[in-house]
């Protein structure tokens, strides 16, 4: 083993240990770059090859112009489980809050159209909002919904539940549901949402709803940050 890759491990193992016993600061951060090479006796080459290494395990976290964090624990998601997000968190002690960063009526991109099973083009409402745990963004969503069946939604208050909206206004419990997961990089525009460096890795989930009549009625793009999620799924 190089000299640089034992001063990397080395580092790797000794900020564990201190993230470990809570010698941080109360909100997470942990010292500045320069702060933590001076103090390893170190570049900041190498410094910066742990902090990627710690990164990479979902140890700590970069907020683009404030620093390095440590990962709060990830939030558990069974796909299987119909629960909207706010419950999800609450049931596992953790506190949500949901943004609304805009809504409007846009033309169906025509990657998404046989998702939603309308033409290309069609007029759907979207919705993009950004969701929190523990004060940390974790989710940047986007809601492609058919307007066919939520007139006036875009009215009403969007920082609640769209699972619990459906259903106190319009009638509308899901029925299935489709779900695809695929390892990805953030956008420019989810990574700046996120506060996250632009191409950062992410978990990207596809969800295409259907209701209690097997219509199809919304499709979401979501965008987790990659250390933020425990997907754990139990069938019978």
């Amino acid at each position: 083993m190089s000299e640089v890759s034992t001063t990397v491990a080395t580092i790797c193992q000794t900020l564990n240990a201190r993230i470990a016993v809570g010698e941080f600061s109360a909100d997470g951060k942990l010292p500045s770059e320069r702060a933590l090479s001076e103090q390893f006796s170190t570049t900041r080459i190498t410094l910066q090859e742990a902090l990627g290494q710690l990164e990479a395990q979902g140890v700590i976290y970069r907020q683009v112009r404030r620093g390095w964090f440590i990962s709060p624990p990830r939030l558990i998601y069974n796909p299987l489980q119909r629960s909207h997000f706010h419950a999800m968190a609450q049931q596992q002690g953790r506190d949500a809050h949901t943004e609304v960063i805009d809504s409007a009526t846009v033309p169906l991109r025509e990657d998404l159209s046989q998702k939603l099973a309308l033409p290309s083009g069609s007029e759907v409402y979207r919705i993009r909002r950004l969701r929190y745990i523990d004060g940390r963004a974790v989710l940047y969503c986007e809601h492609y919904l058919n307007p066919a069946y939520f007139a006036g939604i875009l009215e009403a208050d969007l920082t609640q539940s769209l699972t619990g909206l459906y259903a106190e206004r319009y009638g509308i419990r899901y029925g299935r549901v489709r779900f695809d997961m695929l390892p990805t990089l953030l956008s420019q525009e989810a990574a700046a949402m996120l506060k996250v460096t632009y191409g950062s890795p992410a978990l990207f989930i596809t969800r295409v709803n259907r209701d209690q009549h097997d219509r199809v009625i919304d499709c979401d793009l979501e965008y987790w940050r990659y250390d933020a999620l425990h997907i754990d799924v139990e069938a019978l």
